[in-house]
């Protein structure tokens, strides 16, 4: 793992290697690695408006708000898919491996915030897209779709 001495776009490099690399060898669902993400964009947001706050500031849109997607076609809303069949077929054991992994990674590595947030709401903007073209729960479980050299 680089040290906080490293420069951050290899400490980046890292926290990407290293989750690209899990998504594709579990095969991560979707949904599942939608969920940690989302929680990790919510902490590292708060954690930055919470410091802009204080210093009289205001987070950028970039960082506050989520990526815009162009998604063609119209794809049916999420909302209509069983939230509790949905939850109940979730590996929590896996979705917590790559929790630890994003958290052990920004954490040791010491990444900015903002650059980790930055990265996170990449993979957000790829998320959406990929979970607006499900046409049935089943899709949400389908492999995360990770480009090359993403």
């Amino acid at each position: 793992m680089p040290g906080a001495d490293e420069p951050v776009a290899e400490r980046l490099l890292f926290l990407q290697e290293n989750m690209v690399n899990f998504v594709k060898q579990y095969s991560l669902p979707v949904v599942e690695v939608a969920l940690v993400v989302s929680k990790y964009i919510r902490a590292l947001k708060d954690s930055l408006e919470d410091a802009a706050e204080a210093s009289g500031e205001v987070l950028p849109a970039r960082l506050a708000e989520p990526w815009p997607v162009e998604i063609d076609g119209v794809a049916p809303a999420i909302d209509s898919f069983s939230l509790d069949r949905l939850l109940g077929s979730l590996d929590e054991d896996r979705m917590d491996i790559f929790d630890t992994i994003i958290r052990t990674i920004v954490n040791g590595s010491e990444i900015p915030l903002a650059s980790a947030l930055t990265l996170l709401r990449d993979w957000e903007m790829r998320l959406r897209v990929q979970m607006a073209e499900a046409t049935s729960p089943g899709h949400l479980f389908s492999p995360m779709d990770i480009p090359e050299n993403f």
